[in-house]
């Protein structure tokens, strides 16, 4: 992978995971480099069923591809904030 690579891969992950924590009620206490790895998780899972469904290769913006990984991120910000936020509590 190329240095651009994972400068893109970050800024993707940055920004679809802050979608995903946007998406998730409340106040979630986890690290910004939590949520930057649940984005960029979220964002390579995402990409993988939308070229499964056929939807990666469409004209324009991919709006199908977007919403699944910020949906995705939003599960994953939510069950990493409940189980970071039992571990904190102990």
């Amino acid at each position: 992978m190329t240095v651009g690579g994972i400068i893109s891969a970050l800024v993707v992950g940055l920004i679809i995971g802050a979608l995903g924590r946007l998406v998730v009620p409340g106040k979630q206490h986890i690290p910004i480099w939590l949520t930057i790895v649940i984005g960029i998780v979220a964002a390579l899972i995402g990409t993988a069923i939308a070229r499964g469904l056929g939807w990666a290769n469409t004209p324009g913006v991919d709006w199908l591809e977007i919403v699944i990984q910020v949906v995705l991120a939003a599960i994953g910000v939510w069950a990493v904030a409940g189980l970071y936020g039992r571990r904190s509590v102990r």
